[in-house]
């Protein structure tokens, strides 16, 4: 029974049920709903034990004297860390039970995080061993979307991938929204207010969340021995799931990762995403109070009516994909299309209610490509391959993408610096942030218009 619970390899060989497939369909949603809720759980709570770094900030430099720049350092560290790891953990996890994966993975970073906390009681803390736990937090933080993303992809087929991952994915929303709230409360609550009780206790819930989610549901309707879910709902096995079933890893990885085109021009697609969000939501509270000299509390109010729109797009978006008969890379163009409205109020506006207005809707169409991109890469790979994929295409965007918001538009922004010179042009000032906002957009809407057309092609080509 033991060997049977903590076997982590993808093929279990667990013996044929004798229920008829009709059956096996009835019986779906109530199977399905336990490991769908686990995830959503394990996702909104990986971000309690990393969102909860952001948060402490203040009290780190009140409290244990931790100076911005390395604060700054660490937050680097843990970037490059996170993105590098995207590839190559998600390469090792690839052919194992991606939900046990994931709470193990949870169960580790929430250890780290305790160790983390710990380390704030002492009375100088060492610089060197909070940079090394917090980039192992980032590695084993890297591949947890993935893997959770993953283990809805072998519950549902492609024509109803949106909807599911489209709520799920809205989960780092509520994780990344609670994570400071909860961390503050755990302090004042349970530490007198010291910082460190921003980081034990958070990781002490994460710990039994990572045990609860390692032993509800299954990782696919095979470990119930079952028929895979497109038999299931009578609907075709994709041409790459049966091409690749005795595919190793590598040759998986090389054959519809690195020799496919098209995961290429979604990577690409992606860091032009990531550096919308980012440039949007990492600088918007810093913007608004330097330029438009609002309040540091309409400041803070920015990151809150980004995070709705970005919510409600979550929701909406993978409902109108399936809607559209699966259809993601559409969408996703459609949103992008639709950015510069919300990117000219955001540039013209200057009443805080219009500022919240634009990042309200920039929230909304961002997110739409930034959930849809991985639900086109579902749609062109095999199943075995999805963990892999999510980590090539969040590498692309964590390296790239998130990196050129915080360093280049920084450098840009900053009225004590020179600027960025480009093809002899200088971007220099917060207005010049636009510039390369908007060279972003049109880059995002051609690369998704193309995958958009491949996907009409693909549709069309298996209907006939």
């Amino acid at each position: 029974m033991a060997g049977r619970i903590f076997d982590i390899h993808l093929d279990k060989h667990v013996p044929k049920a004798t229920i008829p497939v009709a059956e096996q369909r009835h019986l779906w949603f109530r199977e399905f709903m336990k490991p769908y809720l686990m995830v959503i759980i394990l996702y909104i709570t990986m971000y309690l034990v990393r969102n909860n770094f952001k948060a402490a900030q203040p009290l780190m430099k009140q409290q244990l004297g931790i100076t911005t720049q390395q604060l700054g350092v660490i937050g680097f560290v843990f970037s490059v860390v996170y993105g590098i790891g995207k590839i190559v953990v998600g390469y090792l996890v690839t052919g194992k039970d991606n939900k046990k994966i994931a709470s193990i993975m949870l169960f580790c970073s929430s250890i780290v995080v305790i160790c983390i906390g710990f380390l704030f009681t002492l009375s100088h803390v060492p610089m060197g061993w909070l940079i090394v736990l917090w980039a192992l937090n980032g590695v084993f933080q890297c591949a947890g979307g993935p893997s959770c993303a993953t283990v809805i992809s072998n519950w549902t087929t492609k024509t109803t991938y949106g909807r599911y991952l489209g709520v799920w994915n809205a989960s780092h929303n509520i994780g990344g929204g609670l994570a400071g709230v909860f961390a503050i409360w755990c302090a004042q609550t349970f530490f007198g207010g010291k910082v460190a009780g921003m980081f034990i206790v958070p990781g002490v819930v994460a710990l039994l969340v990572a045990i609860m989610c390692f032993l509800v549901g299954k990782n696919r309707p095979e470990d119930l021995g079952w028929e895979p879910s497109e038999t299931i709902f009578n609907e075709p096995v994709k041409q790459e799931d049966e091409e690749s079933h005795d595919d190793t890893t590598w040759q998986i990885f090389r054959r519809y990762l690195l020799s496919n085109p098209w995961v290429w021009v979604l990577c690409v697609s992606n860091v032009f995403v990531y550096l919308i969000r980012i440039g949007i939501d990492n600088w918007a509270p810093l913007r608004v109070t330097e330029q438009l000299h609002f309040s540091n509390q309409v400041g803070a109010r920015t990151i809150f009516y980004f995070e709705m729109g970005a919510l409600i797009g979550c929701l909406l978006w993978g409902v109108v994909s399936d809607f559209l008969g699966g259809r993601p890379a559409l969408v996703s163009t459609l949103c992008a299309i639709c950015l510069p409205l919300g990117m000219a109020g955001y540039q013209l506006g200057r009443t805080p209610v219009v500022i919240y207005i634009s990042l309200f809707f920039l929230g909304m169409f961002i997110f739409g490509p930034q959930m849809l991109i991985n639900i086109s890469m579902l749609n062109q790979i095999p199943k075995r391959a999805n963990v892999l994929s999510g980590g090539m295409v969040g590498a692309f965007a964590y390296l790239f993408g998130d990196s050129t918001a915080k360093v280049l538009l920084a450098k840009i922004a900053d009225s004590s610096s020179d600027g960025l010179t480009v093809l002899g042009h200088v971007l220099h000032g917060w207005n010049d942030t636009f510039i390369v906002l908007y060279i972003a957009i049109v880059c995002a809407v051609v690369l998704l218009g193309l995958v958009a057309l491949m996907e009409e092609k693909r549709i069309r080509g298996g209907r006939r």
